[in-house]
């Protein structure tokens, strides 16, 4: 995976790209690009992976006109007409899903396959009650054992970073609050508009996500027309950094059978 940048407008795009094959548009989770590269390499031997920064999640501060995810999505409809492919894999984990989802309800006839990895933006449960747990109003420890099958392996002590690192740290928990906090997780179009995707989809999710229920993943499952549902042992809400290697496989597998079919 080689580092580049592009220009859309006045935002430098910072991403990932590298392999050969179908594109794969890859969309990373709440801890950033860097944590996905495991999964990035393994999809890398099938795929041209094309990974993009999120606004906000890298060395940069999210751009003043950018509050939203739905401005992100609309910075990645700009990024896919800048490179053209023909046809685009979609993959987005955790907020990354919710910003896939929202793609793949826009772009019929440019996704192929979609593949949402624990995924966020709906709201499906009573409107008093949050279907996703806060996780602003946690302590770190808490939020680790939420989002991981192992949070031993995933300890975070800031003695062992660099300020730059703390400072990368903390505009990425910044920019989240930003984009997610009102309403909380959730664009309360979106649970309608899934039924708009056109494009083979699978849901996946870690068996020990505590974030991300099994009756919330199976909710954004059913909404799509088609889609399948399938757990990965040995994950919480993260798979990417937990079981890079089995998620990989699992796109794989999903993105060959729909090749197959077609």
């Amino acid at each position: 995976m080689q580092h580049s940048k592009i220009s859309i407008g006045n935002i430098e795009l910072d991403y990932l790209q590298g392999g050969e094959g179908p594109t794969l548009l890859y969309l990373h989770g709440i801890n950033g690009l860097e944590a996905s590269r495991d999964a990035l390499e393994a999809l890398a031997a099938h795929f041209r992976v094309i990974a993009p920064v999120h606004p906000g999640f890298g060395d940069a501060d999210m751009p003043l006109e950018m509050d939203s995810i739905d401005d992100i999505v609309h910075l990645y409809i700009a990024l896919l007409r800048k490179l053209r492919p023909n046809h685009v894999i979609l993959v987005g984990v955790s907020v990354g899903g919710w910003i896939a989802a929202e793609l793949a309800s826009k772009l019929i006839g440019v996704v192929d396959r979609l593949i949402l990895v624990s995924p966020v933006g709906i709201k499906v449960g009573p409107v008093d009650r949050l279907d996703i747990p806060d996780i602003f109003a946690i302590t770190e420890a808490e939020l680790r054992r939420r989002i991981y099958h192992d949070p031993a392996r995933h300890d975070f002590n800031p003695e062992a970073f660099e300020d730059r690192e703390l400072l990368a740290v903390a505009r990425r928990r910044e920019t989240l609050a930003l984009i997610t906090w009102e309403p909380y997780m959730h664009n309360p179009k979106l649970k309608d508009r899934l039924r708009h995707i056109e494009a083979p989809a699978l849901v996946v999710r870690g068996a020990s996500d505590e974030l991300v229920s099994d009756d919330y993943a199976r909710a954004f499952s059913d909404r799509i027309p088609g889609a399948r549902i399938v757990e990965i042992a040995g994950a919480g809400h993260l798979p990417d950094e937990e079981q890079a290697v089995r998620l990989a496989d699992q796109i794989v597998e999903f993105a060959g059978k729909q090749e197959a079919m077609a």
